[in-house]
C-alpha cells in the first residue's frame, strides 16, 4: 500500500501567501523538469485558457475542478499558471506534506494546501470557502479524491466541492452579489513512443511472478487480459471468494469488493453500504484511522487496523479497473494505463516510458448557485461537472492514436 496514510496527528498545512513563487518557479520551467524526470512527459498544451482568464477579469471566484487520472496531474496543472500568469490555491491531500522539508516547501510554494482525506477538516474547508468568497485566487480541487490511471473514464465525484463552491456563492450573494463559477478542466496523456516495447518488460516480469513462461508472440491485449485474469483469480482465491466462470467481470470485481468491505462496514459502520466502492472507503477510513494517527493503540490493534487499511486499498485499486476498457477502444494509451496499473499495483510503482504528451484543455465556466435543491437524489452542481467532464474527456480520447 502507497504511503498515503500517515501515522501522526494531522496539522492543517496553509501555503504561502504570496502568489509570486508559484509565478517564479513556473517560468523558470521547474514543473518541466519534474514532469520529464518523474513521468517523462517531455510537452504540454494547455488549451482554451482564455476561459480562465475571463472569469478572474470579471472578479468571479474560480473553481478549477479537473479529471485526476495521475498523480502528476498537480504539476501538470502548473503549466495553466504559466499559460495564463495566473497563479492559483491547491487542496492536497496531507501525506504530500510528509515526504520531506524540501517537498512541503514547493509544494506550498506552489499554492497548496493541505486537506485530511480521512477526518472532517474544517481548517482546510474553512480556507478554501474563503479563497474562492474573496476571489484571492483560482481554487484547483480534483472532484474525484484520488487517482485512477484511467484518462478516460472518471470515478465517482466527491460532494465536497459542490459544498466549497456553493457556501461560497452564497456568502459572496449576500455581501456584495458576486459570483463563483467552476471550470470543468480535461487532462489527457498521450504516449507517442513504441508501445510494444514499453510494456514487454512490464508483462514478462509480471508473467515470471506468476511461474510463466512470457508470452511476447502472443496478441498484446490478448496476453494483457489473461495476466488480468490471474492477478483477479489469484485475489479471489486469498480472500476465499469462488470462482464463477458464469460472471462478468464487474460482477467478480463487486463480489471481491463486498468480501472485503462488508465484515469492516459491519464493524465500523454497523450496516453495509450501497454507496459508491469510493464512497464507502472514505467513510470507512474515517472510523478506522483517527486512533491510529493519535498512535494510542496497542500493538495488535495497529496491525489488525493497518490490514484493514490495507484491505480498503485492495478494493479501491480493484475498483480502477473498468469492464471491456480494452477491448472496446484498444487506443494506445489504454493499453499502456493498463499496464502501468499492474505494475504499480504489484510494486507500488511503475517505470518512467518517456515520450508523453499531456493537454489541459479548459472548459467553459459553470455559474454556482448558492441554493441547493434539498428534494434531488444528487447535487445538481456535481452532475453538471461529471457531465461536462465526460464530454470534455470524450473529445480528448478521439486524441490517442489506436492500437494496430
Amino acid at each position: 500500500m502507497q504511503g498515503v496514510l500517515i501515522e501522526k496527528p494531522y496539522k492543517f498545512v496553509p501555503p504561502l501567501s504570496q502568489a509570486w513563487p508559484a509565478k517564479l518557479l513556473t517560468k523558470l520551467g521547474v514543473q518541466k523538469w519534474l514532469l520529464k524526470s518523474r513521468e517523462g512527459i517531455v510537452a504540454c498544451e494547455v488549451r482554451n485558457a482564455d476561459r480562465l482568464k475571463q472569469s478572474v477579469a470579471a472578479g468571479h471566484g474560480v473553481m478549477l475542478a479537473p479529471n485526476h487520472p495521475r498523480t502528476s496531474d498537480p504539476i501538470v496543472m502548473c503549466h495553466v499558471i504559466a499559460a495564463t500568469g495566473i497563479p492559483f490555491y491547491t487542496m492536497a491531500s496531507w501525506h504530500l506534506f510528509n515526504q520531506n522539508a524540501r517537498t512541503t516547501f514547493v509544494i506550498r510554494m506552489m499554492g497548496a494546501f493541505s486537506v485530511n482525506r480521512e477526518g472532517l477538516d474544517k481548517a482546510s474547508v474553512d480556507y478554501a470557502v474563503t479563497a474562492l468568497q474573496e476571489a484571492r485566487r483560482p481554487l484547483l480541487i480534483f472532484p474525484e479524491g484520488t487517482t485512477s490511471r484511467t484518462n478516460d473514464q472518471l470515478m465517482a465525484l466527491m460532494d465536497g466541492p459542490a459544498f466549497i463552491a456553493r457556501t461560497a456563492a452564497k456568502r459572496r450573494n449576500k455581501k456584495d452579489g458576486g459570483k463563483v463559477v467552476v471550470h470543468p478542466v480535461g487532462i489527457r496523456y498521450l504516449f507517442q513512443g513504441d508501445l510494444d516495447d514499453a510494456c514487454e518488460g512490464v508483462l514478462a516480469e509480471i508473467e515470471h511472478k506468476l511461474t510463466w513462461r512470457p508470452a511476447p508472440d502472443k496478441p498484446l491485449v490478448d496476453r494483457i487480459i489473461k495476466i488480468g485474469d490471474a492477478l483477479l483469480r489469484l485475489k479471489e482465491l486469498q480472500y476465499g471468494v469462488l470462482p464463477d466462470n458464469t460472471l462478468t467481470l464487474k460482477q467478480r470485481q463487486n463480489a471481491l469488493v463486498d468480501r472485503l468491505l462488508h465484515p469492516l462496514e459491519q464493524e465500523w459502520l454497523g450496516s453495509h453500504s450501497d454507496s459508491g466502492i469510493a464512497i464507502r472507503i472514505k467513510n470507512l477510513r474515517m472510523k478506522i484511522f483517527p486512533e491510529l494517527s493519535r498512535n494510542t493503540l496497542a500493538a495488535d490493534e495497529q496491525k489488525r487496523r493497518w490490514r484493514q487499511l490495507e484491505d480498503t486499498y485492495l478494493a479501491q485499486q480493484i475498483d480502477c479497473y473498468p469492464e471491456q476498457y480494452l477491448t472496446e477502444h484498444p487506443s494506445v494509451d489504454r493499453i499502456l494505463e493498463t499496464v502501468q496499473k499492474f505494475e504499480e499495483d504489484l510494486n507500488d510503482r511503475c517505470r518512467v516510458h518517456g515520450n508523453v504528451k499531456v493537454i489541459v484543455d479548459i472548459g467553459e465556466a459553470i455559474e454556482v448557485s448558492h441554493v441547493r435543491d434539498r428534494a434531488a437524489k444528487s447535487d445538481a452542481l456535481m452532475d453538471q461537472i461529471r457531465t461536462r467532464l465526460e464530454a470534455k474527456i470524450g473529445e480528448l480520447q478521439s486524441e490517442s492514436r489506436m492500437y494496430r
